[in-house]
């Protein structure tokens, strides 16, 4: 057996055992994503070894997307670091067995303390589920490791797990790509954010006039790769067609003569060259759609540009 054959074994035995951890999500998740976002503090994600690594990637994930949290080594926690924790804070004890002693011996301090206590477990019947407010199953039957002791697929999950919380919040706190960039002023899209539309926009701006036949629009549409095309009559902009109007033209009209000027839609909205990425990100999200057409001022109707979310969205 090769190698890369091995490694699809590997990858489908991982894939099976977190497809049975997907069916076995209840309302307690539901639970714990209501605490989370309740929180009047922050989210301490607290673990050691493995788990601990895992718990430092959730502690990072969260922090950058909109919930206040830090990760805090347990074995480190019993000895000063609880200092780090307040009443208001919710405490996530990560342990696959559940029975690892020091993370049990948190337990106590950190109710004392007066912190609530969501668990994340292989084991729904350990001392850790047991003694926890809440309680997240991340069970899986069998490791990867061929000996069933190095942590494989039990960390997998723990990890999935996290981002299922993590994503569920940044829905709940409607977190948009405009926040990302406050918290990533240094990353590569966090600059991106902070730019100007000038910067990214396309001035190969897809054009076609108000009597163009419908395969020539979609030809259009289609060489320039943008979703959408702008309408003109003479050197007049007065429409938009995007993909939507062009399905919903296929449904309403047989007649393959229809014009732009029949399934155009006559406003469409638009953002100045020297406007940020953010605004831009706000004004799509707002009417929910994807491309721009871009004025060099306000108040001007001369089209100078095309922003789209792909233009924006592009870690490259």
């Amino acid at each position: 057996m090769t190698y890369a054959k091995r490694a699809k074994q590997i990858f489908q035995e991982e894939i099976s055992e977190l497809q049975r951890l997907q069916e076995s999500i209840d309302q307690s998740f539901d639970q714990v994503v209501e605490v989370l976002y309740a929180c009047q503090g922050k989210v301490v994600i607290m673990g050691i070894g493995k788990t601990g690594i895992i718990g430092h990637k959730m502690a990072a994930s969260f922090a950058s997307t909109g919930t206040s949290s830090i990760f805090v080594n347990v074995a480190e926690a019993m000895h000063g670091d609880l200092g780090m924790l307040k009443p208001e804070d919710v405490v996530i004890l990560v342990s696959n067995s559940g029975e690892t002693s020091e993370i049990l011996n948190a337990i106590d301090p950190v109710h004392r303390i007066g912190c609530t206590i969501v668990a994340m477990t292989g084991n729904l019947q350990s001392p850790l589920a047991q003694r926890s407010d809440y309680a997240l199953s991340v069970h899986v039957d069998k490791e990867a490791c061929p000996l069933g002791l190095a942590p494989t697929t039990s960390t997998t999950a723990t990890l999935m797990m996290g981002d299922a919380l993590l994503v569920c919040l940044m829905e709940k706190r409607r977190f948009q790509a405009e926040d990302f960039s406050v918290y990533h002023p240094g990353g590569a899209l966090g600059r991106k954010l902070m730019g100007r539309v000038k910067n990214f926009m396309t001035v190969d701006v897809p054009r076609v006039s108000s009597d163009a036949l419908f395969r020539d629009l979609v030809g259009e549409m289609s060489a320039k790769h943008l979703g959408m095309t702008m309408v003109y009559d003479q050197d007049a902009c007065v429409g938009i067609i995007t993909d939507g109007d062009v399905r919903r033209a296929i449904e309403k009209y047989n007649d393959v003569q229809i014009t732009a000027a029949q399934i155009m839609t006559p406003s469409y909205k638009t953002i100045t060259q020297d406007a940020l990425l953010t605004d831009a990100l706000a004004v799509m999200d707002k009417y929910n759609i994807t491309t721009l057409a871009v004025t060099p001022d306000v108040g001007s109707t001369e089209i100078i540009g095309i922003i789209s979310i792909h233009h924006i969205i592009d870690f490259k």
